[in-house]
């Protein structure tokens, strides 16, 4: 599914629109894009997304906000040369609550995402997720692997409307001919995340910094593989720039406990909160890894921010944001 074997080439861009551009991820695309001197049109229907993420990009030339929702056919201005489809809720707290909007937007929105990028004759990018694998049975996970998921679970809707997806980008590639690329991200954090989205590393941060109880799943031996929202933007803007299909896995591979990482964000974050053990969810993957061979051999790229930094800068963030 590789379409070249060449090393990265130098690709820039005039205009990128931004699908989700509003959320955490997306928000600091569009930032990374305009500091590369692209236009860029962040589009963005707010169930999830936050105004003030993209508050300060407001008055920077070049950088327009649209608000729509990708279920619906849209369009832009100017030609579009680069389409980043980041549209979705991403944390459990979300898609549990809006399930419905969940896999429309990964049906529909996607469709109507590479609709675009084929009428401006764009690069297309889709934000696909490491919940492709489900629980996985393979560990580390590689792109090669299919997966173990629960089509029926409560994790299944956002599960599968990114499997939908890929399913989706990549026969529009076959059929049509666009150029498209899949990443499956890894477990990304660092600041702009909601302190109440559900996910660990905020939820920690949270409790930590306000004296509570980090209420960590099962026995808390579950590990994750986390990414610094630094590394995961260069990751896929090299997706971007190449000439690949995909999918590629974007994510550290270092793996660290959920038990491991609470008593960590005590200490980073100088707490005297407690570890507090609460029920598990149904179908939470007891492992998840990423083999980044193929990002390392294709684009190049590789995670560069440590674990200690990357909270210790997002526990920053949060202290900032409570202060303001």
């Amino acid at each position: 599914m590789v379409r070249s074997d060449s090393n990265v080439p130098v690709r820039s861009w005039s205009h990128a629109v931004v699908t989700g551009g509003a959320g955490f991820v997306g928000s600091h695309l569009c930032t990374a894009l305009l500091d590369q001197g692209a236009a860029v049109t962040c589009v963005d229907d707010f169930c999830t997304g936050r105004l003030e993420n993209v508050a300060d990009l407001a008055d920077r030339p070049g950088f327009t906000l649209l608000r729509a929702d990708v279920t619906e056919p849209f369009d832009v201005a100017r030609t579009a040369d680069l389409v980043l489809h980041f549209a979705s809720p991403a944390s459990p707290a979300d898609y549990l609550r809006l399930p419905l909007h969940t896999l429309e937007t990964g049906s529909l929105g996607t469709r109507n995402a590479l609709a675009l990028a084929r009428r401006h004759g764009a690069r297309f990018i889709l934000a696909s997720t490491s919940e492709a694998y489900g629980d996985p049975q393979q560990h580390p996970q590689s792109e090669r692997y299919w997966g173990n998921v629960n089509p029926v679970g409560p994790r299944s809707v956002y599960d599968e409307a990114k499997r939908f997806g890929e399913a989706l980008t990549t026969a529009e590639a076959g059929v049509n001919g666009t150029d498209t690329g899949i990443v499956r991200l890894f477990n990304t954090y660092g600041p702009r995340m909601r302190g109440h989205d559900g996910r660990a590393v905020p939820t920690f941060i949270r409790q930590a910094l306000a004296g509570e109880p980090l209420t960590v799943t099962g026995d808390g031996r579950q590990t994750r593989s986390l990414a610094f929202i630094e590394d995961t933007v260069r990751g896929v803007l090299a997706m971007a720039r190449s000439e690949l299909l995909g999918p590629v896995n974007i994510g550290n591979a270092a793996e660290i406990t959920m038990l491991d990482l609470a008593h960590k964000i005590i200490h980073l974050s100088g707490s005297r909160s407690t570890v507090e053990f609460v029920e598990r969810p149904t179908d939470d993957p007891a492992v998840r890894c990423p083999d980044i061979t193929l990002a390392r051999g294709k684009l190049q790229w590789a995670p560069v921010v440590p674990a200690d930094e990357g909270l210790a800068r997002t526990i920053d963030w949060y202290r900032e944001q409570a202060a303001a």
